[in-house]
């Protein structure tokens, strides 16, 4: 085995029987073997970065890898031109660097983008882009944990006292199965490979999911001329961005403060109902519960309309009901209809793919989400972290690297203090 120590985020000192713990280890691992003084961070995305930027201004070194080659890949690779942040930017900005301020309410992607690209700039943040994490599992025999990566043909071992999770709950397109579908001649792709209508034009798309993805595609297939229908498969529900040009999700904040979540359920849906109408009508129901208390329990985002309603409603995007089967240039529907189409945009979400590679079970649920709710979720035995994995988006991502990075310091800093007194005193 061969253990080397690479520059700045690596390791710059570490005591002796930590080495020998190691190479007492039975299991031999024949690739290259990294100690990291300080944590490894598995994901530079929003949460990653926010981790990593929290670790920097405390003086800790720390590691981020990352599969693909840049950071917030979701973001940069995986998203339709048309998004723009669904929420104000005052609730989307990371820790310690807010929007510049000339940026708009709600930032493009690509604005979003450049924002996390000059926050990794500002706080020295430097990735291992490419590189793969097969496993990361907790070695008891020295008290560290042992995260295994690929990059291209090499195998690297890092070697690390804290491993934060920040992968997020968006890590894997879920692609559900349909019967037919792969007898369907037309196109079909998920909504993470969609950039824009403008191939679609004239076409009659299927776009399978009812979330705010699925709303916003079948929103930029009618700006370019394409015919979509939608599936709402269950009920689902459907505010107002804004309620009286103040943001909804702002607005729901504010009256959190004073009143119970229930009330403040009611309120919303009274001023949607007044705002947007009875949805019924257009095949659209609500669920029995609340949109907040929904977001609680399931998880369950509300969407946020930014147009797509007044298309639903003026017969632009036709709502279908749930899917029977598919067979060639068609869709059978399980009322019995069928619709004939030339594509299929499956916009079915993602899911977290931490039970793929991280072994332990103190943190994690076997569906790869924190078994404790928020905000409790974000620590583990061990020294093992979760960031990413609220379901409160990007806000709820920021306070747990917060804590994240102020926990990894404390510890990290006493070690370091009590270390270089052990050295000064062995000195005199």
């Amino acid at each position: 085995m061969h253990c080397c120590c690479c520059c700045c985020n690596n390791l710059d000192h570490c005591p002796t029987m930590v080495y020998q713990a190691f190479d007492q280890h039975e299991e031999l691992f024949t690739g290259r073997c990294i100690l990291v003084n300080g944590p490894v961070i598995v994901g530079a995305g929003p949460s990653g970065l926010a981790v990593g930027a929290g670790l920097h201004q405390q003086g800790v070194p720390f590691v981020i890898l990352e599969r693909a080659d840049c950071i917030a890949a979701l973001w940069q690779h995986n998203t339709y031109d048309r998004l723009k942040l669904h929420l104000p930017k005052q609730f989307c900005q990371l820790p310690y660097f807010p929007f510049p301020p000339d940026f708009p309410e709600y930032p493009s992607k690509y604005q979003f983008i450049e924002y996390l690209e000059s926050y990794a700039k500002k706080f020295e943040i430097s990735p291992r882009f490419n590189e793969s994490v097969q496993s990361a599992k907790y070695d008891e025999t020295c008290g560290l944990w042992r995260v295994r990566t690929v990059a291209g043909e090499c195998e690297v071992e890092y070697i690390c006292r804290w491993l934060v999770v920040a992968t997020g709950e968006n890590a894997e397109k879920i692609v559900p199965e349909f019967e037919g579908l792969d007898e369907f001649e037309g196109t079909v792709m998920h909504a993470c490979d969609y950039r824009s209508g403008e191939a679609f034009e004239g076409k009659r798309v299927l776009v399978v999911g009812c979330g705010n993805s699925g709303m916003e595609v079948s929103l930029d297939l009618c700006h370019h001329n394409a015919l979509p229908s939608m599936v709402v498969r269950s009920s689902v529900h459907i505010l107002p961005r804004e309620i009286g040009g103040k943001s909804t999700f702002e607005l729901a904040t504010a009256l959190m403060k004073w009143l119970p979540l229930k009330v403040v359920d009611k309120i919303l849906l009274v001023l949607a109902s007044c705002i947007l109408g009875n949805l019924e009508k257009y095949g659209i129901k609500r669920p029995t519960k609340g949109p907040l208390q929904l977001k609680n329990i399931k998880g369950k985002t509300p969407v946020l309309d930014i147009g797509a309603l007044q298309k639903i409603k003026s017969g632009k995007i036709q709502i279908v009901p749930g899917i029977k089967k598919f067979s060639s240039g068609r869709v059978e529907l399980v009322n019995g209809a069928n619709l004939e189409i030339d594509s299929v945009i499956l916009a079915t979400g993602y899911c977290s793919n931490v039970p793929s590679w991280l072994k332990e079970e103190s943190l994690f649920s076997k569906e790869g989400m924190p078994i404790r709710p928020f905000p409790e979720g974000w620590k583990g035995k061990a020294g093992v972290y979760a960031v990413g994995f609220t379901g409160r988006g990007l806000s709820g991502a920021s306070f747990d690297a917060v804590r994240v990075a102020q926990d990894v310091g404390k510890i990290w800093n006493q070690e370091t203090n009590h270390y270089a007194s052990f050295l000064r005193s062995k000195m005199q």
